[in-house]
């Protein structure tokens, strides 16, 4: 990005709590990012990191007991975190898009795609049914739904995987939302149909200047579609940055592991590298910085106390082995 641009999404320090019989558990803990607006920032990790938790945060929809225990969530200049469920309610839709990672139970099967867009265009726009009508044709095809005219009267499961995710992101687009936050939404896609639905999230966030929060496991689709990177550890930042500076130059050890274990980081006919060790349970997350179980370059410090935020080429990551040679060059 060339020039900076005011945040249409601030999340500070936020903490989720799912509390137990035996303790309280923590899934996202003293997480901050902005995102602006036009900004697509990819939010990487490990399944079990905390990266669709930390959406349903911010959308509203933990579920319970999970609940917001801590930090703030800004919606341009909007508080959203403390609403009442009627007023986020509204907040939902209207300025923040959802993408569920499977298409496929997301979708009311017992209503056509146009019923479903229709109706979720009424609820958050002042239109007649039939101006609903036609801009959920109009959604169609601005997602590329072939014939949109005549598919609008379908049902879900008469469309292929990959155009039941074009009609969700139509959902997701339809009130004119700022915000869109999208769930794993390749994941299920074979590889050209992600192709294709990376570069159509691109380039509807980039006519419409909307804000996407990327959520995926899948480094590859971060360098290709994301403006800026967070990767996420056991419910903690580990690094945030511009993907050129992350891809290129990650500081982190745990996102130099992440970067050596893709297939595009790898020559061909080498195996690919793999991190040792698993994700922590929530009930046994390690004193310190969490990672240092299976870190290769861990040293005494990272054992002892919380990791640090450190600045760094536009970015920032929270290892002490950064500081530590940040401050020594």
């Amino acid at each position: 990005m060339t020039e900076a641009k005011a945040p249409i999404l601030s999340v500070r320090d936020l903490v989720v709590e799912i509390p137990t019989r035996r303790a309280v558990l923590r899934p996202v803990d003293r997480v901050s990012f902005d995102i602006a607006r036009g900004e697509i920032l990819g939010v990487v990790g490990e399944s079990g990191a905390g990266k669709s938790i930390t959406g349903s945060a911010v959308i509203g929809l933990l579920d319970r007991p999970g609940r917001i225990a801590g930090g703030e969530v800004l919606l341009g200049n909007e508080r959203i975190d403390n609403l009442p469920a009627e007023a986020m309610r509204k907040v939902r839709g209207k300025r923040i898009g959802m993408v569920f990672q499977d298409p496929l139970t997301s979708l009311n099967p017992l209503m056509t795609v146009g019923d479903q867009l229709t109706q979720t265009i009424l609820e958050h726009l002042p239109l007649s049914r039939a101006q609903a009508r036609e801009r959920a044709i109009a959604a169609l095809e601005e997602v590329g739904i072939p014939a949109a005219r005549q598919r609008v009267g379908s049902y879900p499961h008469e469309f292929s995987g990959g155009m039941r995710q074009r009609v969700v992101i139509a959902l997701a687009l339809c009130a004119e939302p700022e915000l869109v936050i999208a769930d794993e939404p390749t994941t299920a896609l074979d590889v050209s149909v992600q192709a294709q639905i990376v570069a159509l999230l691109k380039r509807l966030c980039r006519e419409r200047g909307t804000a996407v929060m990327l959520i995926t496991h899948d480094m590859g689709v971060i360098a290709e579609a994301a403006d800026r990177v967070a990767v996420m550890y056991a419910g903690r930042l580990a690094e945030i940055g511009p993907v050129a500076e992350v891809v290129a130059r990650p500081l982190h050890p745990y996102t130099k592991g992440l970067m050596a274990s893709t297939p595009m980081a790898t020559p061909p006919g080498q195996r690919l590298n793999q991190i040792p060790g698993a994700m922590p349970r929530l009930d046994a997350i390690p004193e310190g910085c969490a990672f240092h179980p299976r870190c290769p370059v861990v040293f005494g410090r990272c054992k002892a106390g919380a990791s640090p935020t450190v600045a760094n080429c536009g970015g920032r990551a929270a290892c002490w082995l950064v500081q530590k040679e940040m401050t020594t060059a």
